[in-house]
């Protein structure tokens, strides 16, 4: 089997043009032919040149398959470009693999809405190894939605990707597919074939206390965990925690919903985390930002750069110890209230997968929301890394 080849270019250069086209050389050279995929990120300083950037691209480049959107910061290998103007650049050589491309959009109905745009293919049964790559806008395109589709018709199947950022109004922020440019909706690439993808979503938490069963609730209020009032766990958590977790709990309390109750026990990377937005003490209930029903087991989180930090860096390197193969590549998702917003040092999430799995080729933006799958299930996070990584098949023959 012919092997997969990888390569990535971060421009960070007002001068874009020039840049670029040195930037498509050494692609061509690393890669020894077109790329079968390239991904696009720049950020907002260029939104005003995303046609000609991405005309230019597809001139020079020749890529089969080109998607990308904006983002308000930018990443490279062992870089994240926070404020500043960059543009990111991410190909691969994929042989024995089928790519799908698409453009989807939203249409609201009376049912609720519905989703345009399906490719052929991507109406069929996916294989086993297949994994959608999506880049939407934010404004125009209810990830949800898709999401929601796909759990139920493709079921165990990872979505992986971002919403476009850097602006805050509808019809500002962009998404690319090949040589258009589009300011709704969203853009993807289905992977199939000789091509192994797996993910790996941080959400930047940790548990504290103990896994605890919804006995009352309506709609995302939840009124009593284990039969007593849900705000007294709240109180009895924090009389038992440690000063600094006191201190975190007072910053943002979390609430984790486990996805596979089928499961013995529970660990990071089995919870989908919300927010709790608001609390009423007269009821002593809890307000999430998630529709909840009574029998689902939860565990409240914590989130701090410490959290993150930990839960990234054990989720990666379980990955990475779970295969005798390893990764060749890689796409970064993270949230734009990552970055420096959370950490101390600059580059944190590119740099920890630098540390834990290797320099490899590395791209991605800070998104609008990240999307991601956990326990087999697709959704949107915020202050989340969701992280796709590259595996080449001929490696594990």
């Amino acid at each position: 089997m012919t092997k997969q080849k990888f390569h990535s270019e971060l421009i960070q250069s007002g001068d874009w043009s020039s840049e670029l086209s040195l930037a498509v050389s050494r692609i061509l050279a690393g890669l020894g032919q077109a790329p079968d995929l390239t991904c696009l990120f720049i950020s907002p300083h260029f939104q005003d040149d995303a046609e000609a950037i991405i005309a230019q691209l597809d001139e020079e480049l020749g890529s089969i398959n080109t998607i990308g959107c904006t983002g308000e910061s930018i990443v490279g290998v062992r870089t994240e470009v926070e404020s500043l103007p960059a543009i990111s650049v991410w190909a691969a050589a994929l042989p024995d693999s089928s790519i799908t491309p698409m453009r989807l959009t939203f249409e609201r109905t009376i049912g609720g809405g519905e989703i345009h745009g399906w490719a052929e293919k991507a109406l069929e049964s996916w294989g086993d190894e297949s994994t959608l790559l999506l880049l939407g806008e934010p404004f125009s395109f209810p990830a949800d939605v898709l999401l929601a589709e796909i759990n139920e018709k493709q079921p165990g199947r990872s979505v992986i990707g971002g919403m476009a950022s850097g602006f805050f109004s509808p019809g500002e922020n962009r998404v690319f597919l090949n040589r258009d440019v589009y300011s709704t909706g969203a853009v993807g690439v289905l992977l199939q074939g000789a091509i192994k993808v797996e993910s790996v979503v941080s959400q930047g938490c940790r548990p504290i206390g103990e896994p605890l069963v919804i006995t009352k609730c309506e709609r995302n209020v939840i009124q009593q965990l284990r039969g007593e009032p849900a705000l007294k766990h709240v109180h009895d958590i924090y009389e038992a925690s440690a000063t600094h977790e006191q201190a975190a709990m007072q910053q943002g309390l979390n609430l984790g919903r486990v996805i596979d109750e089928y499961k013995d026990d529970f660990e990071q990377g089995d919870f989908l985390v919300r927010n709790i937005e608001n609390v009423v003490p007269d009821e002593g209930s809890i307000v999430v930002t998630d529709f909840v029903r009574a029998g689902q087991t939860v565990q409240f989180h914590l989130r701090d750069a410490e959290a993150a930090d930990g839960e990234m860096k054990q989720l990666l390197a379980k990955k990475r110890d779970s295969t005798t193969a390893q990764p060749t590549a890689g796409l970064l998702f993270t949230c734009n209230g990552r970055g420096s917003r959370m950490f101390e040092t600059l580059h944190h999430d590119a740099t920890v997968i630098n540390e834990v799995i290797g320099e490899v080729p590395l791209a991605g933006f800070f998104a609008m929301g990240e999307i991601g799958p956990i326990g087999g299930m697709n959704f949107v996070h915020g202050f989340t890394a969701s992280i796709a990584l590259f595996f080449d098949p001929a490696d594990t023959e």
